[in-house]
């Protein structure tokens, strides 16, 4: 009878485990990569006993260089930034402008709490007029926006804008893809209007935004949709572009397949053309969120929309001595935020196609 070593089936159960490990680090890199914590991964499998040397190196590549950057970058900028005088005083350096980011935070809260007892106060008032027999009122809140709703603001009009960018770019590039007639229909529109800066466009969307849209209790403000439509008509075109460009590059053979098997229009679309232009069309999207986002800034300066936008242009326009280290954290704030977007598109591109583009 043979018998089996108990330190081959220990040693063997053991190889099983650091198998199904590594499978999951593995699985959860690709995650990591959509994120932007790629260095993550050398990490857990540095700590799971993969090859510590390997493992060391891929640490520093990916978190060492960057981190060893971003300090070199901090020590010139803390260096240089008092050698350089304006009229609202030196540059602030790091400290200052993280001084800043607290105090702007310690003000969002303020301010949360004072809208909070001042809804509270509207509240109590209006159940005792219920108890009285009489109608509640309605108090809006007239305080002036904290820096967080300042964000959430921007957020929601890069969004509108980027939603009505897509509806409109992604069935004409479409069209422009299927069609060599659509096509040329398209490409001197694109062409001209393309380059077109949104300090040119804001001034038509203005007068156009306040000739049609008269209504005074509307569902969104003149300086949203103004802001809104202002990035909608500089983020099209990237989406429109590869849009195209991706429903024509499909294989000719699946076309010709198409063709065979007599499909519909609607069919061909929704069957072939998009699952085959998608990696494309993401790409487009990324590009044209990432405009939206830029250009964003831009139209809320000058629509007064009250963003991120608002707050810088509120900010230059104050001349305080904390103005500079404001602008500053409103500078990194909306970088921060632009990362996240694109983090955002990139993990949907990710759950929607087979692309390993970055």
């Amino acid at each position: 009878m043979t018998t089996v070593d108990p330190n081959f089936e220990a040693d063997a159960a053991r190889e099983a485990r650091r198998e199904r490990l590594f499978t999951r680090i593995n699985s959860a890199d690709k995650w990591f990569q959509v994120i932007g914590l790629a260095w993550l991964t050398p990490i857990l499998k540095a700590a799971a006993g993969d090859n510590p040397k390997t493992q060391a190196s891929e640490i520093w590549r990916l978190l060492g260089v960057p981190a060893l950057a971003i300090l070199a970058f901090l020590l010139m900028w803390g260096t240089l930034a008092p050698t350089v005088q304006t009229s609202l005083g030196a540059i602030p350096g790091p400290a200052q402008v993280w001084e800043e980011a607290i105090n702007l935070h310690e003000d969002a809260q303020a301010k949360a709490e004072s809208r909070a007892k001042f809804e509270q106060q509207v509240a109590t008032l209006n159940e005792r007029r219920v108890e009285q027999g009489q109608d509640p009122i309605e108090r809006a809140y007239t305080g002036a926006p904290s820096y967080y709703a300042q964000i959430w603001t921007s957020i929601q009009t890069v969004f509108f804008g980027f939603l009505l960018a897509s509806i409109v770019a992604i069935p004409l590039g479409i069209a422009a893809g299927l069609s060599p007639i659509a096509n040329a229909a398209l490409n001197p529109i694109i062409q001209i209007f393309k380059p077109v800066s949104p300090l040119a466009w804001l001034p038509i969307v203005t007068m156009v935004v306040s000739a049609v849209y008269t209504a005074q209790d509307g569902w969104f403000e003149k300086s949203f949709l103004t802001s809104a439509i202002t990035v909608t008509l500089c983020s099209l075109w990237p989406t429109l572009i590869n849009t195209a460009l991706g429903v024509s590059s499909i294989d000719k053979d699946l076309v010709s397949v198409s063709k065979v098997l007599k499909m519909n229009t609607w069919t061909k679309i929704t069957k072939l053309v998009l699952p085959s232009a998608l990696p494309l069309i993401f790409t487009g999207l990324r590009l044209s969120l990432g405009v939206g986002w830029m250009v964003l800034i831009a139209a809320e300066m000058l629509a007064q929309n009250p963003g991120l936008g608002k707050f810088v242009w509120d900010e230059f326009q104050n001349g305080s001595s904390s103005s500079l280290a404001k602008i500053m954290v409103a500078v990194f704030t909306i970088g921060i935020i632009g990362f996240l977007l694109d983090r955002v598109m990139y993990a949907l591109q990710s759950l929607f196609t087979f692309t390993n583009n970055r």
